[in-house]
């Protein structure tokens, strides 16, 4: 009997494979053994250690103290919104599309932003309750009022934490980017949700949402309201998706008690990883659907943590095919039972 050394499995919304390397599959103590270079830069030397001089969006206070020891005066903010210093995208003329010979381009019109945490070296793994229910609330905030500018299509909200997830800066910030246009891998995502809505006339995120529920195997956390899953197609080890339980279109119309919940499940999932593998460096990104999105009901907004387990190398460049050393099932097993 031939014994499989590999699995193709197939994303049922955007049809793309992964491999699952189940002959070199590692066990989950196995990614314990690498090691994540994690400098924190001196106080002295970080440019969000202060507000001065800066030109602040919004400001959020640490309300009650919120179980930090941290005195009430005007330094007593716990998230700021700042424009980025070194923006992706500015201003400009939106939308005008330019030719040279067979190419063409147009200026990269949009924002950026930074949203900086207070603390200079409390992890967002690390944050209680009631400072990540703040986190999504300063995200709302900024999609809602962004999302109504002239020229922008999507807004990418997005965490960089750890030099090898790409944060240039360790003082703990998150970022969104709101772009004239609907980036690619957004792109594939809502086209193979309203395929499969107009095949079946059901949510395709619905339907995963409660084939996980059933099978129980990949859960890592749930709550009233979200679910925390190692997803079937994971594209890298110990990947981590939440989702709304009910069919929730748009990140920014979540309501206060769903940002609660939602707080929760991503709380949990990020202090799992933080000590399941030891703090790991990870990106995580909100997959919603692009403003004044009435067209793209069929959508199903979730949210996205990529732990940096992996590097890629020849065959992932030349392939986009992505291999994880560990299967979903096992890495939400050990997850689920990391005590909080």
């Amino acid at each position: 009997m031939i014994k499989n050394v590999s699995e193709l499995r197939q994303d049922l919304v955007s049809g793309d494979w992964v491999v699952i390397a189940t002959a070199r599959a590692k066990r989950p103590h196995d990614f314990l053994k690498r090691k994540h270079r994690r400098p924190v830069q001196p106080k002295k030397d970080c440019p969000f250690e202060t507000l001065k001089g800066k030109k602040v969006l919004l400001q959020y206070q640490h309300a009650d103290n919120f179980g930090r020891n941290n005195k009430k005066n005007e330094n007593n903010w716990f998230v700021a919104v700042i424009p980025n210093k070194y923006p992706a995208f500015g201003e400009g003329l939106c939308m005008v599309e330019r030719h040279e010979t067979l190419f063409n381009w147009m200026d990269g019109v949009g924002f950026h932003e930074v949203l900086v945490y207070r603390d200079h070296s409390l992890p967002l793994a690390l944050f209680n309750q009631k400072e990540t229910e703040l986190v999504l609330k300063a995200y709302q905030s900024r999609f809602l009022n962004l999302s109504e500018k002239d020229c922008v299509e999507y807004i990418l909200i997005f965490h960089n934490d750890g030099p090898e997830a790409g944060a240039t800066i360790s003082h703990p910030h998150s970022q969104l980017i709101a772009v004239p246009i609907i980036p690619p891998d957004v792109a594939r995502s809502i086209a193979g949700s309203k395929r499969y809505f107009e095949n079946r006339q059901e949510c395709v995120h619905c339907v995963m949402v409660n084939a996980e529920k059933s099978s129980g195997k990949r859960i890592i956390y749930e709550n009233e309201r979200f679910l925390s899953v190692a997803p079937f197609v994971s594209r890298t080890a110990f990947e981590i998706r939440i989702f709304p339980k009910n069919h929730q279109p748009s990140f920014e119309k979540i309501s206060h008690e769903d940002i609660s919940f939602a707080a929760d499940a991503l709380r949990i999932s990020l202090k799992k990883l933080y000590i399941g593998l030891k703090d790991p460096c990870y990106n995580f990104f909100i997959h919603t659907a692009p403003c004044r999105g009435e067209q793209y009901q069929h959508y199903h907004w979730h949210i996205e943590i990529l732990p940096k387990t992996a590097i890629w190398a020849g065959f992932e460049l030349g392939t986009g095919i992505e291999i994880a050393t560990i299967a979903p099932e096992t890495a939400a097993e050990y997850l689920r039972g990391i005590k909080i």
